[in-house]
């Protein structure tokens, strides 16, 4: 028997640009507490060389909940305000609080509003909220991200009765712990946007 080989996968060079990370701060509710928990993760990510990082914050970004294939000219003008800060990134943090259980409406209409921007991408989540540190929205989020073909990362930051934990300049008071969460969150994310981008480079997705 005559055995025919594989054709051999094409040749890419690793991409070594850091990588580009959307940061979407996922509640637009009036008094939010959301600010003050990506002030605390921004000046943590940006200290890293291996990001660029882009903030993508629903609270500038009003899309209307009627989603269409054939939106008019002024849903068009509001998506193009975001649609390509989603479409250029390699990795995703969603900052999200947990309101009744659950996410806020504003970042599923941003989800719901884009798919291929999802696609075989990270995505990692930063959380907040009461007894629960928002990890039950997480969890619904994990399954949202999942039909859009993306890749959540197991680590998580999480903030337990999160109001308590930071003074009045925005500084934690006890940061020790959720410093070292937030590297492992980066380090793990920045290893699947490598890994995803050059897969990608080789069998488009």
């Amino acid at each position: 028997m005559t055995t025919v080989a594989e054709p051999a996968a094409p040749s890419v060079a690793a991409d070594r640009s850091p990588v580009k990370l959307a940061v979407v701060i996922g509640s637009n509710r009036h008094g939010r507490f959301g600010p003050v928990i990506a002030d605390w993760f921004l000046s943590r990510a940006r200290e890293r060389a291996d990001l660029d990082i882009e903030v993508v914050d629903l609270a500038e970004h009003d899309l209307p909940t009627a989603l269409s294939h054939q939106p008019s000219a002024e849903v068009r003008e509001r998506l193009a305000a975001v649609t390509p800060k989603l479409a250029a990134a390699d990795a995703f943090v969603v900052l999200t609080p947990e309101y009744n259980h659950s996410f806020p409406a504003a970042l599923k209409n941003l989800i719901d509003w884009h798919f291929t921007e999802w696609q075989a991408k990270p995505v990692g989540f930063v959380s907040y909220g009461g007894v629960s540190g928002g990890l039950r929205a997480v969890e619904q989020l994990r399954a949202v991200f999942a039909e859009l073909h993306a890749v959540t990362v197991r680590d998580t930051v999480s903030f337990h009765n999160a109001f308590g934990d930071f003074d009045e300049q925005g500084g934690h008071r006890d940061p020790s712990g959720c410093d070292a969460a937030a590297k492992v969150l980066l380090d793990r994310l920045a290893w699947w946007a490598l890994a995803l981008r050059e897969a990608k480079a080789v069998r488009p997705y």
